[in-house]
Parts: C-alpha cells; structure tokens; sequence
C-alpha cells in the first residue's frame, strides 16, 4: 500500500504514527553534523532528538532508542505500538533497521519523495528550526546541540499551532488541549454577556437587575 494511500486520513491519538527525519547543520571547523528527530503525528511533539557526525542505520537505531525510552512504548501491547514514517534514505533502507524494528513490533512505512501526505510535519518543522538556528555561526557541536535544544522546547511548549487549535504540541501530547479548548470557550462567553451587558441601555439594564431580584427571591 502506497504511503498516500495509508496516511490519508489524519492520526486520532499520540504515539499511532512517528515520523522521521534527518537534517543538517555546519559547524565552522568541524564539517557537516546530522540532526535526527522523531516527532509524534498527532500532537506534533519532538519525542526524541540527537546531533550525530554521520547518518546511518546505527544513528536511527540510536535516536529511535531514546524515542522508545522516554515513552515507554515497548511497554504496550504490539497492536497499539507506533508506525514509522521515513523517507527512503539510505539508513531506512538498511537490513539493520528493518531487523531492529521488527524485534519491537514497529512497523516501518517509507513515503513518496515530496509528498505533502508523508513527512510534511517533520519537514516544516526542521525548515522552521533551520530558519532560526541557522541565523548565527557555531564553532562547537555543543554550541549548535544548545541552539536546538533551546528552539525545540520553545516548539514543544511555547509555539502555538493553529492547526491545533492554537495551542502547543505539549498541550496536545499531554493531553491538555480540551481543558485549555473548555477555558477559552467559558472565557468568550463571558466577554460576550458583559459586552451586551455594557450596551443595554438604563432602563433595559434596571429591567435585567429586577429580573434577577425576583428570582433570587423565588429560588431562596
């Protein structure tokens, strides 16, 4: 089945698909390092992330690692365990990785170059972090491995989406998106009550307070 075909309809809940990327960065004196991320479909959530010199099998298993160790994953049964997405790389391509996936019970799916159905989300999100990161110059891995860390909590807990709603990946992962939703909504109707509270006019106004008078007295 064809990625286009199998991810056409949005994700429901966390952790039912992660996609995954790799971009890169240069680090003056040092050459070319590799960004992996792992970001999680449905809340849009970097789970996981690591600065690597190379890009190979070795490295995915690697990233994948911390992906399965900060959420427990292997801990759930097969059947709700997340799909992967990729694209079609070289190191997702590799017999090691299909090995290394299959003993966790992840199942693998690589999508169509440019597809705006496949890894758009973890694409936007390395081009929104480059357009930031990469406004200054780094001398040491450790400079630039700051840089993304101090970017991808600002993505997670501070940037809101207004593909979600206009709150944060974080809100969505940790499910408080709909008490956030509830609050906002509360919120806009009491602005709403007050503002044609503020534009009755005095004898509508002195109606309004009669009415509730009289029921307080009736319900008390």
């Amino acid at each position: 089945m064809a990625a286009s075909d199998k991810f056409r309809h949005p994700t429901n809940c966390i952790h039912e698909l992660w996609q995954t990327d790799f971009t890169y960065f240069k680090v003056v004196g040092w050459g070319w390092y590799y960004l992996g991320s792992v970001l999680d479909d449905y809340s849009r959530y970097i789970i996981a992330w690591k600065l690597f010199a190379t890009m190979s099998a070795g490295d995915v298993k690697e990233l994948l690692d911390l992906a399965v160790g900060k959420t427990g994953v292997e801990h759930i049964a097969v059947r709700h365990r997340p799909r992967l997405l990729s694209d079609n790389g070289p190191c997702y391509l590799s017999g090691e990785l299909e090995k290394y996936l299959r003993k966790r019970g992840i199942a693998h799916t690589r999508g169509a170059p440019y597809h705006p159905m496949t890894q758009g989300k973890i694409e936007r999100f390395h081009r929104s972090m480059k357009n930031e990161v990469k406004l200054q110059h780094y001398y040491l891995p450790g400079e630039l491995e700051q840089e993304i860390d101090r970017f991808i909590h600002y993505y997670n807990n501070e940037r809101y989406h207004e593909s979600l709603n206009n709150v944060t990946p974080a809100d969505v992962y940790f499910n408080r998106n709909k008490q956030i939703e509830n609050r906002r909504e509360q919120l806009k109707w009491k602005t709403l009550n007050l503002r044609k509270i503020q534009n009755l006019t005095p004898n509508k106004l002195q109606k309004l307070t009669n009415n509730i008078l009289t029921i307080s007295k009736i319900i008390s």
